[in-house]
């Protein structure tokens, strides 16, 4: 017997099947096998065709059937998550109306801003625990008001992961957990903001019915079931966005429990069961998974947007041939700690919230022709991105997250043995690193929703720790001067 696990990334759409008894990944498979392009008419835009993310689901369906082998009625419960923050907009006939707006899409921050400072700075972050910022309802507002014939087709907007929950199921639906990252959840009144509907004008009627986010939130079609080669009437139950899914994936549930991500964008997610929330909104707060009326659970979520983006930039514009990510950590490790004094900024994929919604871009400071070599360049860029990482946790650190363990996958930049070895270093936490991957966490989330494990604890007890990554005291100083020297240029 198995779960399915999709997890809709905006590189690729992965699939993963996972054997119930024991825990274990049987196969798992993504497309497309080069990253999902992102359209950009203007400066600070990205796009992306829902369709794509549905042609590619289809493909990894696929593979991963063909490679098990197994029987679709043996499939009892498909799980879901999903790129973060993203619009999908479809009419009546369920037809999507324009291409999705994604995460890391700046356009709407001043219609956030502006919302932020009408609303009132205090009563929002007080209700929404963020400001509105670059965020789904800003992102339609933006629609509203440059796209109005599309705006006046709308029948509901959806996070992507809701749109594949739909296409899977004929169902729409929203969970709480993704009202909230879309900056429509009123922690406070428990319910649908309506300062947020008021502001923008936005009718309560394009938002879907809610359901939870585990149990069973429809069942799939008999035309999906022959398209994608499933047993029609499988539960889809469970969804999330793809950070709170990648926490519950690390079996963080709890709080002061800490979950990492080093992927496109980097992620720093830890549990408060408390709320709080940043005056200055430099870090997101969220419902997390098993956020509920009778019990907080807060996921405080630092993004830096420029993350695995900037060490994949390096490959594609300044690396010779071939080389691959292995190489060029190779390559990175031959340089001192702290780069010879070269510092990277890695703010280059639109405004960062860290950053209070500014939009600095990608700089390097420091270039010596005559000292600085290929390996300096590699180390600084990497360092760079750490350095954004301890930036924002000495932000969580203020609003009360005690972080002195990071669990992480062992996957995209915490490959690297230089990233994780500077994480520690100058960050003093003990990074520990499991073998398991969102859509993964996702399959046994929908095992918890379809009432097939017990807990979070019996869907999770088969985590195994593989790596665990000390802090470099010995050498402590030199990363905080590099640390500093940093910071010093975003001040």
């Amino acid at each position: 017997m198995y779960l399915l696990g999709y997890d809709i990334g905006s590189s690729s759409v992965k699939a993963a099947l996972v054997e119930i008894e024991t825990g274990k990944t049987v196969i798992s498979d993504f497309y497309p096998k080069a990253e999902m392009p992102m359209y950009a008419a203007q400066p600070g835009w990205a796009e992306q065709d829902p369709e794509m993310w549905w042609t590619n689901l289809r493909l990894s369906t696929a593979s991963v059937l063909e490679q098990s082998k197994a029987d679709p009625q043996d499939i009892k419960a498909i799980g879901i998550s999903w790129q973060m923050h993203g619009l999908v907009m479809v009419d009546k006939n369920r037809e999507v109306l324009r291409p999705s707006i994604i995460w890391c899409d700046s356009r709407a921050v001043p219609f956030g801003e502006k919302a932020f400072h009408s609303i009132g700075q205090e009563k929002v972050l007080s209700h929404l625990l963020n400001s509105p910022g670059n965020f789904t309802a800003s992102k339609l507002a933006w629609v509203k008001e440059n796209e109005p014939e599309i705006y006046e087709r709308i029948y509901k907007i959806m996070l992507p992961g809701d749109y594949i929950a739909m296409r899977l199921t004929d169902e729409i639906s929203v969970t709480v957990e993704g009202l909230s990252e879309g900056i429509f959840w009123d922690f406070k009144e428990n319910r649908i903001s309506q300062d947020i509907l008021d502001y923008f004008g936005f009718e309560k009627e394009l938002i879907p019915d809610i359901t939870p986010v585990f149990g069973i939130q429809g069942r799939i079609s008999d035309s999906v079931a022959r398209e994608l080669g499933l047993w029609p009437g499988t539960p889809v139950s469970y969804r999330a966005g793809d950070q709170p899914n990648n926490a519950a994936s690390l079996n963080v549930f709890n709080p002061g429990e800490i979950a990492s991500t080093a992927g496109t964008s980097g992620v720093v997610y830890g549990v408060l069961d408390e709320v709080k929330y940043d005056p200055l909104s430099r870090v997101n707060i969220f419902a997390h998974v098993n956020h509920g009326p009778d019990r907080t659970r807060l996921g405080v979520l630092l993004c830096i947007n420029g993350t695995g983006i900037l060490n994949s930039w390096i490959k594609k514009n300044i690396m010779p041939g071939q080389i691959d990510y292995n190489e060029m950590n190779t390559l990175a490790a031959q340089s001192p700690i702290g780069a010879r004094d070269l510092s990277v900024i890695p703010f280059g994929n639109g405004a960062e919230r860290v950053l209070e919604n500014r939009n600095v871009d990608c700089s390097f400071h420091g270039i010596n022709f005559n000292i600085h070599s290929r390996s300096d360049l590699l180390r600084a860029a990497q360092e760079g991105i750490v350095f954004s990482f301890q930036y924002g946790m000495e932000i969580m650190q203020e609003i009360g997250m005690d972080i002195r363990v990071i669990r992480a996958g062992n996957a995209n930049m915490f490959l690297s043995p230089l990233f994780r070895e500077t994480l520690a270093s100058v960050s003093g936490a003990v990074i520990e690193l499991f073998d398991t991957d969102g859509a993964a966490g996702a399959a046994k989330a929908a095992g918890i929703g379809a009432g097939i494990y017990a807990s979070p604890t019996e869907a999770f007890s088969s985590l195994k720790k593989i790596m665990t990554v000390e802090p470099d005291n010995k050498n402590k100083g030199q990363y905080m001067n590099a640390y500093q020297r940093w910071k010093s240029l975003i001040s």
